[in-house]
Parts: C-alpha cells; sequence; structure tokens
C-alpha cells in the first residue's frame, strides 16, 4: 500500500510524468490559498495524507511551468487555475520572457469558475486599542524599527485619509515669498519656486516638519512637498525640493494648498496618523465601526505584477493571459525632495506594470486600492489587450500606454494596444493631475468601449508632444466611450478628452462625454490643445460642461463633424488661438445652450482659418443667437455658416438629455446623421453593464476636497 502512494507522488512531483500521463490534454495547475508550493499543482485539492495538491501561489506555477518547458518546448497550451481566498505578496510576481506562451501554446492564469481570487500587497493590521479620546490605536514593530512604512491605509476596502489640515477645502498662500541673499556671493536669489508666505497660523513650527506632505494646486496639475523650514516671523514655508511653476502663477492668493502627515491635524473620523518614532498608528473610526469585526490593511508593496521583457535586447513576455484575477492594496513613495511632475503623473507607479510585452491579455481583471496607476503598458509593449477590467480607488490614473520619451526605433515603441470595455473609475486620491486612460508617445492603440469616470482631471488623454514638433501618437482610435463626471471643480486646464501634438489618423468619434466641472477656467468636453493636428472628431454627444462642449487651443486641419454640442454654462465652442493655416472645419454639428455665448475667446481670421457651415445652433433660454459679436447676418456675410441654421433642433426630451432628434428635426434636412447612444459604453453581461449604475455620489458638481 504505502509503496503505491510513493510511486503515486514520484509520478505527480515529475514534470516529465505530467508531460507523458494524458499527452492528449491540456496541461493544468491549480494554485489554492491552502496549497503548497513543493507540490505538484496537478491537484485541485491537498491529497488524503497532504502528500501533493494544489500550488500555493503564482510564482510556484510558474516555477512549475519552467520545469516543464526546460523538458522542451510546448506542444500544448497551459492553463493556472486560482481558487478563491486571498493570497499575501511580500514581493510583485514577475513575468520573464522565459515564461512565454506561443501562439499556438498560450499560458493562462485565471480564476477558477465562479471564484475570485484576490491578490494583495497589503498586511492585515491587528491588537488595535480604543483609548478614550474615542482614537484607536496599536504599536507595529516593524515600524519603529525603521523595516516599514506606508502611506495608505485602507478598512474593510475602503481609503482612509491621512491626517488632514484643513479637514475641507483649502489653505491659501498670502504673497510670494521675498528673494534671500546668498551669504557667499552677496546676490539676491528668488524663492518664486520653493517657498511662499502663507497666513499666519495656517502653518506652525511643529515638531517632526520633514515628515508633513504640503499638497498645492497649479491649474492643471498638483505638487507634493516636504517642509525644510518654516519662519514664523516672516510667516515663509520653504521647501525641500522645487514646483515647476512658480507659486502664484495663476494668482497667489488663488494659491491653494493643505497638508498631511500631522498629528496635530488628527481630528475627524477616517483620518490616521503613523507616528516612525513611536510605531504607534493611530485611527479615529467611522460611525458603528468594531476593531474586532473590521479589517484594517496596509500596504507593504507598490507593485504585484511585472511582466519583465527586454525589448532592446528583442527578448519578449509573449501570449500570456491573466484572466478573472484580482490585485489590490499597493503604496506609494515620496522622494526627499517631494514629487513636482508638470502633468497627468505619468511617473506615479503602475500596480500591474508590463514592459517588453506583447500579444499578452488582461481580461476581466480588478485592480483597487492602489497608490499609482492601476494598469501599465510601457516600453516595448504591443498588440497587448486589456478587457472587461475594472480598476478603481486609485492613487493615480487607470491606464497608461507609451512613455514620456519616444524610443528611437520603431520596434521599441509602446502602440497597437487595446482597451475595450472596461470601468475605470474614482483615481486621483494621491495625484490628482493623473487621468483615467494615458496614452504618451504611442500610436494606433484603440480605446473603445469604456466607461470612465470620477477623475479630478482629464478622462482620456492622448499625446505627448507640444506644439509642431514630429509625431509620436498617430492612428489613435478612441470610440463608444462614456466618460462622465469630472474635474468637480478642483483643476483647471482639463476636459472629457485631451489631445496634444500632430496626430494624422487619430479619431474621437461615437463618444459620450457629460458632467465636467473645472476650478477656474476649462472644463471642456473635447480639448484639442497644443499642435493638436490632423484628428477627426465626429458623431460625440457633449453635454453639461463649464466652459465649452469644445475647445481647440491650437492646432492645424482638424474635423469637427456631425456631433451634438449642449448646454456647457459658460461658452460652447471656443478657439483661441489665430495661426494662419486653417484651426478646423466645424460642419454638420448641433450646438444647443441655454447660458452663456455660443462662440468664445478668438474668432479672428477669415474662412482660410476655420470654416463653419452646415450647422444648426439654438439658443434655448429664448436669447439671440450671436457670433463672436456679430449677427447671424454678418457672420454668414463672412463666409462662415453659409448653409448653416438657427433654429430648435427638436430633440425627443433635451431636459432629460434624450438627444435624440424627431423626424421633423431642421439637423435632419442639413444632413445631419443621428447618433446612437445604445451601443456606447461597457457591453456585455448586464452584471457587467450596470455596475457604473451603482456608485453614489457624495457630490455633483464641486466636493472640498479631492
Amino acid at each position: 500500500m504505502w509503496r503505491f502512494w510513493t510511486v503515486a507522488v514520484s509520478l505527480a512531483l515529475c514534470p516529465a510524468a505530467v508531460a507523458r500521463v494524458g499527452a492528449d490534454k491540456p496541461i493544468t495547475f491549480y494554485v489554492a490559498p491552502n496549497g503548497n508550493d513543493k507540490w505538484s499543482g496537478t491537484r485541485k485539492r491537498p491529497s488524503f495524507l497532504r502528500l501533493n495538491g494544489p500550488l500555493a501561489s503564482l510564482r510556484g506555477a510558474r516555477d512549475a511551468i519552467r520545469r516543464l518547458k526546460a523538458r522542451g518546448p510546448l506542444t500544448r497550451p497551459v492553463t493556472v487555475r486560482v481558487l478563491g481566498g486571498a493570497y499575501r505578496l511580500t514581493e510583485p510576481f514577475v513575468l520573464e520572457p522565459g515564461d512565454s506562451g506561443t501562439t499556438d501554446c498560450p499560458i493562462t492564469y485565471t480564476a477558477e469558475n465562479g471564484a475570485k481570487p484576490i491578490f494583495s500587497g497589503g498586511r492585515v493590521i491587528t491588537g488595535w486599542q480604543r483609548n478614550a479620546n474615542g482614537v484607536w490605536t496599536v504599536t507595529i514593530p516593524e515600524v519603529k524599527s525603521g523595516k516599514w512604512y506606508f502611506q495608505s491605509l485602507f478598512v474593510n476596502g475602503e481609503r482612509r485619509q491621512r491626517a488632514r489640515m484643513p479637514n475641507d477645502g483649502y489653505f491659501r498662500a498670502i504673497s510670494k515669498a521675498p528673494p534671500r541673499r546668498d551669504p557667499k556671493t552677496g546676490k539676491s536669489i528668488p524663492q518664486d519656486n520653493i517657498a511662499f508666505r502663507f497666513k499666519p497660523g495656517d502653518i506652525q513650527r511643529w515638531p517632526h516638519l520633514n515628515e508633513i506632505n504640503v499638497v498645492v494646486f497649479h491649474a492643471w496639475a498638483t505638487t507634493r512637498h516636504r517642509i525644510a523650514s518654516v519662519d514664523i516671523t516672516s510667516n515663509v514655508v520653504e521647501f525641500t525640493g522645487p514646483s515647476p511653476w512658480p507659486f502664484g502663477k495663476w494668482g497667489i492668493t488663488d494659491q491653494r494648498y493643505y497638508m498631511e502627515n500631522l498629528p496635530e491635524a488628527l481630528d475627524a473620523p477616517d483620518e490616521w496618523y503613523l507616528d516612525l518614532r513611536t510605531g504607534v498608528l493611530s485611527y479615529i473610526p467611522l460611525a458603528g465601526e468594531n476593531p474586532e469585526k473590521v479589517e484594517i490593511e496596509a500596504p507593504v508593496l507598490t507593485e504585484l505584477v511585472q511582466f519583465r521583457g527586454d525589448a532592446d535586447a528583442g527578448t519578449f513576455v509573449e501570449h500570456v493571459t491573466f484572466s478573472g484575477l484580482a490585485f489590490a492594496c499597493t503604496d506609494w513613495v515620496l522622494g526627499p525632495l517631494g514629487h513636482s511632475y508638470r502633468q497627468a503623473a505619468p511617473e506615479a507607479r503602475p500596480t500591474v506594470a508590463l514592459t517588453g510585452a506583447r500579444h499578452c491579455k488582461l481580461e476581466k481583471i480588478e485592480v483597487a486600492h492602489v497608490g499609482g496607476y492601476g494598469i501599465g503598458l510601457g516600453h516595448g509593449c504591443k498588440h497587448n489587450r486589456l478587457e472587461q477590467c475594472h480598476l478603481h480607488d486609485l492613487g493615480a490614473g487607470g491606464v497608461q500606454i507609451g512613455e514620456v520619451d519616444l524610443p528611437r526605433e520603431e520596434r521599441l515603441r509602446a502602440g497597437h494596444n487595446t482597451v475595450f470595455n472596461c470601468f475605470i473609475h474614482d483615481g486621483g486620491h494621491v495625484y490628482a493631475t493623473a487621468v483615467g486612460v494615458w496614452v504618451g508617445k504611442s500610436s494606433n492603440n484603440v480605446i473603445q468601449h469604456n466607461e470612465i469616470s470620477d477623475f479630478y482631471y482629464t478622462g482620456i488623454s492622448v499625446g505627448w508632444s507640444w506644439g509642431y514638433q514630429p509625431s509620436s501618437a498617430n492612428g489613435n482610435i478612441i470610440e463608444y466611450n462614456h466618460v462622465h463626471h469630472l474635474g468637480f471643480g478642483v483643476l483647471s486646464d482639463m476636459g472629457g478628452i485631451y489631445t496634444l501634438g500632430l496626430s494624422p489618423g487619430t479619431r474621437i468619434c461615437n463618444n459620450l462625454f457629460h458632467h465636467i466641472e473645472s476650478y477656474t477656467y476649462g472644463g471642456w468636453g473635447i480639448y484639442t490643445d497644443e499642435g493638436s493636428t490632423d484628428i477627426v472628431i465626429e458623431n460625440n454627444i457633449v453635454y453639461n460642461t463649464k466652459d465649452g462642449s469644445f475647445h481647440q487651443h491650437y492646432g492645424k486641419d482638424n474635423i469637427v463633424r456631425n456631433n451634438i454640442f449642449a448646454y456647457s454654462r459658460e461658452r460652447q465652442i471656443v478657439r483661441t488661438r489665430n495661426e494662419k493655416h486653417c484651426s478646423f472645419v466645424f460642419e454638420h454639428n448641433i450646438v444647443c445652450y441655454t447660458s452663456g455665448t455660443l462662440l468664445g475667446s478668438n474668432w479672428s481670421g477669415d474662412r482660410s482659418n476655420y470654416k463653419l457651415d452646415y450647422n444648426v445652433y439654438w439658443n434655448a433660454s429664448g436669447t439671440t443667437v450671436t457670433f463672436a459679436g456679430s449677427t447671424f447676418a454678418q457672420w454668414q456675410a463672412k463666409g462662415q455658416d453659409t448653409h448653416s441654421m438657427i433654429a430648435d433642433p427638436l430633440f425627443v426630451g433635451a431636459e432629460k438629455y434624450d438627444f435624440r432628434l424627431k423626424p421633423d428635426s431642421p439637423a435632419l434636412k442639413l444632413g445631419f446623421q443621428p447618433i446612437v447612444l445604445s451601443n456606447v459604453g461597457l457591453i456585455g453581461p448586464r452584471e457587467w453593464v450596470n455596475q457604473p449604475k451603482e456608485i453614489k455620489r457624495k457630490w455633483v458638481v464641486s466636493p472640498k476636497k479631492p
């Protein structure tokens, strides 16, 4: 009997035996919370004597596949089935080129049918004590000894706020800092980028100033600073690292900021503070929370998954699929000089980071409660696909594609990737300037059928070249996306979609953009910024924006055709810069509004600089429609809108944002093609499509804090 068990176990543990037995069947390994990486992984459950069974980790499964491949090339697909439960990671799971599958024999890591495995980069904190003042505390020895420091905390899967001052709203600078005198040269040194004056009492010389984060808002971006010194006589705060812009560039008294991570600010439910000297973590619970019944988790990692190909060496991670897996709880890092990136926070680390990956797929992946972006497709990533992924509670944004710097060789550039049918929302908790989907210097990507909402900045950003320099973001297709509830009055100069640079072949079509609210200027639906050129913008519906449904800063030969632009509060169509060439052609559009002006900013130039025709304009408030100070007749005399008309477009239900047209709509007579919204946004199973409807927003226009 025992001899039989010995033989059976030996066969199970031998990779060669796995390859020989049942050679006509797919190769399957199992991973389970009660597994063991010393087992074969060929059994779904542990054997009676616990001598064999499932593996315990993705790493164990990867290593089992490595042993299998060491016997020779794969001749069948390999599937790793992961049972439900929580898996705690102490290091990122790494795939290298040798872990690739092939076209005929791909490798898939998938959740077992009906299971939800969650891979966490966090550690559960227990041992809480309730103090008389209502604060919970626990001492963490690893923090006290300097081995662990975290900047995020999650309670029952919900992000909690580091002790903040003020609790709501912002402090405001009162003036620029005076220049200081160099003691060696005697010369005056400006401090505009590294210091400012504060209102007396807002900042004090608290102990351990270097641990405080000062988060400063600059139009479309935020910077996060460490304090170098505080002078309470002159009321000047100086930082360890500079801001990219002078403080007060957009008005010194409008320079907003708040502070985090100081014990003096621990005064409201949901706030926490970690004392590095004593190792004591303090938390003020929400009403009804009980330390015995909540799970409080802090991250130990900043990344959970790395596809680590080497595009420069020509070796890639290929033909690997992740399906149905969830990744949660990662942190962010603040260096000694703080964080001062200018826009979109592309340097924020993704929790699932792919470099040198080709023909890989992430489907039905959930990424949540993280410190940076959710998923990154970086250097050399081509022909990868993200499908039906759920990315939420993000420190930065959802998806990054491409790089800030363009590799010289085309083979090294990210491109031809797809983000399809993903729900990306609730971001910017650490880097408020991050976006839902960021496409940098990358071409021929498809962003399709996604729902993107609840970011403080832009929904989709495409291109990373300012002005008319050679293009690096061509042929990107952005279509059938539902992008909404952005800005919330926190940042400016932002939109539903934001583009940059020469972009031949790029199309923005059949999208729905709405509820976009900036802090001051901006809050546009479709925003073609510096040098945006050769973009087709067609069959989109944009409504309920602050400062314009469409805005072009400057660019060339864009086509804006067959769109509905409705109910922007201040201006409807905005053009900022007049140039010698044609900015755009604007034809067969419907523009309807009840407040503000029809055309905003700069409409100098003539028909060679912009061309408008076959449009329907309507001011539903009854106010006369004017065109940049001209009557309709005067405007037409300039050669614009020769065949256009001012008329009610006859929407089926404008008050309910039902923009279908009645059969006798004048727009139809001018050749407008009806826009169908039924296939915009998420598609597929009802429970998936209905997920966005479950969001309960605490605010609609402007929150008091990001």
